[in-house]
Order: C-alpha cells, then structure tokens, then sequence
C-alpha cells in the first residue's frame, strides 16, 4: 500500500474516532442535563481536539494534492495545541475536566489522540521549511482565547478551568498561570519545529541516497 494512502487512512480512522468520542461525552452531559454548549465548547481542550481532528480529516481527504506551506502550518498547530491539552489535563487540572465523563472517552481524547499527534508529526514530518516566525500563527489562537476567556469569567463568574478563576487566589496566580502556559507554548512550539526540520532533513537525505543508489547500480 502506497504510504501516503496508509497515513491517510489513519489520520481518517483516529479522527472519526475522536468525533465520535466527543459526540459521546455531548450525549453523556445531555443525559444528565449538565450540557451548556457554550461551556463545553469554550474549554481549551476540546476547541484543541475539534481543531485536529478536522485537520486530520482534511488532510486524508488531500491525500494525493502535494504538501503546502498553509497544510503544514494548521497540521503544527493542531499538535502544539493537543500537546498543550495533554499538560492542561495531566499538571492542572485537578479531577475529571467534565461533570460527567466517560472513562474510554478520556483515555482515546485527552490521552491517546495527542501523543498519537506527536508521532504521526516525527514519522511524517512538514514538507516546507517551518520557521519560529510561523510559532507567532501558532500563538493567535491561544493568546485569544485566553483574553476571552478571562473577559467572559468577569462578566459571568464562570471560567474553563480552575487556574484561570482569580477568586480563590487572586489575578497575581492567574498571572502565573498564564505566563508559565505561554512559556509551555513556546517550549513546544520550538521543539515541533526542530522535530520538523530533523524529519524532514533525514528524509532529504535518504532519498538522496536512493537516488544515488539507483543510477549508479
């Protein structure tokens, strides 16, 4: 099978999955009466796991069209994002992210999906050169929903994650909490470039070397 097609058929199956998990946990809070869309869908996690997964939809679908810079770019920030989500959910938050879950859920989405990100970046790595310039694309996302988020807590008294909520401990550990997000970000943002260039240098290299191999027999 073509290898292409393979990591198409790949990106499609786990994004399916990943739709259907969230759609679960949709179905779940309906169940319970706990669901407020506007909540749900205002939590930096599941914008993050949305996002990737319709990335990773578009680019099965164009599996054949040649990689463009704009391809590369949406495909690095969904794993700068779903890494991210990985941190928020192992170091900060404290308990399960919804009122309701289900384990299978939180494993496959929160857990599984993210780290499979990460490997499906190192064995396929961007066909463009991907630049830290490209990292301030990256941070659009992040730094706006930040602002929005804690605009929204002000107004309503209701905030995405506990860290973010100034009440307990004040907008001095907000502070904190956002910068050391932002440093996160950065962190990650210039090891998913470096791991891109290495990629993708090695595959240069490698098939130079066939090249090389094949017209001298």
């Amino acid at each position: 099978m073509d290898r292409r097609l393979a990591l198409a058929i790949f990106r499609a199956i786990t994004a399916a999955i990943v739709i259907v998990a969230i759609l679960v946990q949709v179905r779940l809070n309906l169940d319970s009466g706990l669901f407020r869309p506007l909540r749900f869908f205002a939590l930096f996690t599941v914008l993050s796991y949305v996002f990737a997964a319709v990335v990773w939809l578009w680019l099965a679908l164009r599996w054949r069209a040649a990689r463009t810079w704009g391809d590369d770019l949406l495909r690095g920030a969904s794993v700068l994002y779903l890494v991210l989500s990985l941190v928020i959910v192992v170091v900060l938050v404290v308990g399960p992210e919804f009122q309701v879950g289900d384990p299978r859920v939180d494993l496959i989405v929160r857990k599984v999906f993210p780290v499979l990100a990460a490997v499906d970046w190192l064995i396929d790595p961007p066909a463009t050169d991907l630049r830290m310039r490209d990292v301030g694309l990256w941070l659009i996302f992040p730094v706006v929903w930040l602002a929005f988020s804690l605009i929204r807590g002000a107004v309503d008294d209701w905030y995405p994650y506990r860290f973010l909520d100034p009440g307990p401990a004040g907008y001095r550990s907000v502070a904190y909490h956002a910068v050391a997000l932002l440093a996160a970000l950065l962190v990650i943002a210039g090891g998913i470039v470096a791991l891109g260039d290495f990629g993708r240098d090695r595959r240069l290299r490698r098939g130079s070397m066939e090249r090389a191999l094949t017209s001298h027999p």
